[in-house]
């Protein structure tokens, strides 16, 4: 992908703010059986295979993702969910396996053409001098010509993603005096002007109060649910996971242990089980919420 102001090798957004900022082990399991091919799979993740200082990390992880989903990735600290993003999005190449983008070998795209299909927004990305407006721009660095100056259409695409994410009245503000919240919104613009089908988030909500978080949550819905988005996400607050998304892949020790949706993992008992958590699922007229117990 491509929008990391923080300086990820396939980021849009890092890439374009590059002179604004510095770039910022569990036993093998068997391979997991891959379900039959489908064409409503927006990314393939095929036998893949990854090692850290030659101790295997993931191995033989398959799993794909549902074009028009919202999917949470849910795990433990250290199981794999930021590897699984990394190698997703060609920051990191698997020792074995392939990623497939559209059905296309992201490993086949060079970096603009990946950016096109695929919007990354890595867990705290660092944050560069510029304005909201000009942040937001960054999204637009796979379609820049040589001369990187924003055409007609750039600036339409970065006016709207700016008037989607509610931060029309920080466009000209430092992006370090913003609030988290408002900060993690601009990023989410950055990502949204950057007009890809599927969109990438690392722990987006990570550092946020719960007004925010749920704020933040909010408008990622709306990223699919009014502008048809493909979104997956990383995320620790199970009961955000558990609100916001249609499907949950269930991750430990670099395996996949479950994914279904929500309902169907709930049921299963896989999360409490993975967390050593009891899970109460709690309904009122407001909504839905889940609390958590240590076991």
């Amino acid at each position: 992908m491509a929008a990391r102001p923080d300086g990820g090798g396939a980021s849009a957004g890092s890439a374009a703010a590059a002179s604004a900022t510095p770039a910022s082990a569990t036993a093998a399991s068997a391979a997991t059986p891959l379900p039959d091919a489908t064409p409503t799979s927006a990314i393939s993740v095929e036998g893949l295979a990854f090692s850290y200082d030659n101790k295997a990390f993931i191995q033989g992880f398959s799993e794909r993702f549902e074009s028009g989903k919202v999917t949470s990735i849910v795990g433990p600290n250290g199981c794999g969910k930021s590897t699984l993003v990394r190698l997703i999005d060609g920051l990191h190449h698997p020792q074995a396996g392939r990623v497939l983008i559209a059905g296309t070998d992201t490993l086949a795209l060079s970096s603009r053409q990946r950016a096109r299909r695929l919007a990354v927004l890595s867990q705290t990305p660092r944050l560069p001098a510029m304005s909201v407006y000009d942040l937001v721009a960054c999204g637009r660095f796979p379609y820049h010509s040589h001369q990187g100056r924003l055409g007609s259409d750039d600036r339409e695409h970065v006016e709207s993603a700016i008037a989607m994410a509610g931060i029309a009245q920080f466009r000209d503000h430092d992006i370090r005096r913003l609030s988290g919240g408002e900060r993690q919104k601009a990023f989410i613009a950055m990502v949204l002007a950057q007009d890809t089908e599927i969109v990438m988030l690392d722990e987006p909500t990570t550092f946020l109060d719960i007004k925010a978080c749920h704020d933040l949550m909010t408008l990622v819905t709306r990223l699919n649910t009014e502008m048809g988005k493909t979104i997956i996400m990383v995320i620790h607050d199970l009961d955000l996971a558990l609100r916001y998304s249609e499907q949950i892949l269930v991750m430990n020790a670099g395996r996949n242990i479950m994914h279904d949706s929500v309902d169907r993992v709930l049921a299963s008992g896989t999360l409490e089980e993975v967390f050593c958590m009891r899970i109460h699922q709690v309904r009122s007229e407001e909504g839905t919420a889940h609390v958590l117990f240590p076991n």
